[in-house]
């Protein structure tokens, strides 16, 4: 469940923000899509890369339907359809046009293959001119293991951290691959910046996640925010 009290922004219209990272930034989006909805707000959400087709129906091509959504207090999720059930980016010029009439617009902006943590490429994250705040997301499910089995593009997350691809994540790894600006902090530059960790559903994964942000805090002065979302909420 969404909560204002630690997603405040959430509070205020108009900010784009984008999402990056693994371990359930889907989930996340489409969550926090929902929480704006309910407070009557137009919501556009979208991607620059590719994205999972969501679930009912909320796909908008056309302006008719993006307004047949948005009338009915959905949000819309804009793009082009792909193969094996995905989308990719929508045609720039009706996503700029969309964002401009929307109260809240939520980007994917990078892709992690389903895993719960990454390193991003060269040519990644892709953050709109407009994108006002970032989010970057990972999963407890990726701590205490090695980090070449849980870390997309693990190959550039070892030289990053300086430690070899068996290397377990440990909460102090993780915290220093979210806050890195070759990692979660990627082209961040003066926009607002935020972890939020994920899959915090055990007494052990919550120690672990209350770890790894008390160290984002200390170390990095990065403000991290704890998730769990039930199976029925789940992208």
């Amino acid at each position: 469940m969404i909560d204002e009290l630690q997603f405040p922004f959430l509070a205020e219209k108009g900010h784009v923000i984008s999402l990056v990272g693994g371990g359930g930034k889907t989930t996340l989006m489409y969550n926090m899509a929902a929480h704006g909805a309910r407070k009557g707000w137009r919501v556009l959400t979208a991607t620059t890369t590719h994205i999972q087709q969501p679930p009912g129906e909320v796909f908008a091509q056309t302006d008719a339907d993006l307004f047949r959504l948005w009338e009915r207090g959905s949000y819309a999720v804009a793009g082009t359809p792909a193969p094996g059930g995905k989308l990719t980016a929508p045609p720039q010029e009706q996503l700029e046009r969309w964002m401009a009439i929307a109260d809240l617009v939520l980007i994917e902006a990078d892709g992690a293959k389903r895993m719960p943590c990454k390193a991003p490429a060269a040519h990644e994250p892709v953050l709109l001119p407009q994108c006002d705040i970032v989010l970057a997301v990972a999963g407890t499910s990726a701590l205490e293991k090695p980090l070449e089995e849980v870390c997309f593009r693990a190959e550039l997350a070892g030289p990053l951290l300086h430690v070899p691809g068996n290397t377990l994540l440990t909460p102090a790894l993780l915290a220093k691959l979210l806050a890195s600006e070759a990692g979660g902090r990627k082209a961040v530059g003066s926009r607002r910046f935020y972890a939020v960790i994920n899959q915090v559903d055990t007494d052990e994964r919550t120690a672990l996640a209350r770890q790894t942000a008390e160290l984002l805090k200390k170390q990095y002065g990065v403000p991290c925010v704890l998730t769990h979302f039930e199976e029925g909420e789940r992208a």
